[in-house]
């Protein structure tokens, strides 16, 4: 998984933040395969800005809260981690505070899996989407939904700079459960 932001005692406060980007081998984006929709922005600061890998751009809401941000799929997707770029030097009072992450199969089934608190984070924050179950490390769903429920400092716009959702890479072996790594396995893991 990707290196956690630094976790405070009490469960779903994360403070801080990383300056680097840093995800697993095992984990592929999947942002780009999906549809990216905000429930409003400034002209000039639209969702097209969460998506242009640039750190100096950002998506600002415009209106009232919860700001939402959603992600809608084709076919069902896993997914395993939410990883959104904020700065709180450069932003202050647009930084989102309290985040909820939502997932269903479309805007009338949204179910909240994740609820976290950020207290002044500065960069990369990485966001689990897995259960209480440590047998549930992802989530199958066709949408995703990020709602900025707050921001700091009781600010009303949001600024949210860089999203990116990870998911599983799929088996390079079609209905193979296992993923052999030596060649002599490799040789003998499919019948003719």
């Amino acid at each position: 998984m990707a290196t956690e932001s630094s976790e405070s005692e009490e469960e779903g406060k994360i403070r801080g933040g990383n300056d680097k980007l840093i995800v697993d081998d095992d984990l592929r984006e999947m942002g780009k395969n999906a549809a990216w929709s905000v429930s409003s922005c400034k002209p000039g600061n639209g969702v097209n800005t969460l998506r242009d890998d640039n750190l100096e751009t950002y998506w600002q809401s415009d209106g009232l809260q919860p700001h939402l941000i959603n992600i809608q799929f084709q076919k069902k997707v896993r997914l395993q981690l939410v990883v959104m770029y904020v700065d709180f030097k450069l932003d202050e009072s647009y930084t989102p505070s309290k985040i909820s992450i939502r997932a269903g199969d479309g805007f009338h089934n949204l179910k909240e899996i994740k609820s976290v608190e950020l207290v002044k984070p500065t960069g990369w924050v990485s966001l689990s989407l897995s259960g209480t179950d440590p047998r549930e490390t992802f989530v199958n769903t066709f949408m995703l939904q990020i709602a900025i429920l707050s921001n700091h400092l009781n600010g009303r716009d949001t600024h949210i700079r860089q999203i990116k959702v990870y998911g599983p890479r799929p088996n390079p072996i079609p209905r193979q459960p296992f993923q052999f790594t030596s060649m002599e396995f490799l040789t003998y893991s499919t019948l003719r």
